[in-house]
């Protein structure tokens, strides 16, 4: 399940990122910047509490952090009305590591305790 939820945020972030201006709902709170680092931090977030070493860790914030790069230049070549912005990426890329961080807090396993510890 939580796999699932995961793969949908991920989902959910690409389209965002790619939907035209017009398309998307209007900003409901916060600065755009915010938004982006919070996006991230949750994916990474999630990442660590998915993969259990540490060396997937690694992987997956390389992995996330081109994401949210190669999303800003999408944006950029699709021409549909965005444009690539590198605040957004750099936004992206400080989500990421602040997720990553949360493998050395007590955050570490926080779905296996929601889990019951199973």
């Amino acid at each position: 399940m939580w796999s699932a939820l995961w793969i949908l945020t991920v989902a959910l972030i690409v389209a965002g990122s790619l939907l035209p201006p017009g398309d998307l709902p209007a900003q409901a709170m916060g600065n755009d910047k915010v938004m982006h680092f919070l996006g991230y931090f949750l994916l990474m977030a999630g990442a660590v509490q998915l993969y259990a070493r540490r060396p997937s860790w690694v992987a997956m914030a390389v992995l996330l952090a081109l994401l949210g790069v190669g999303l800003e230049w999408l944006q950029a070549a699709m021409h549909m009305g965005r444009t690539a912005d590198r605040a957004d990426a750099l936004a992206n890329t400080l989500g990421v590591l602040a997720g990553f961080t949360t493998g050395f807090t007590p955050l570490r396993d926080l779905l296996l305790r929601i889990d019951g510890g199973r």
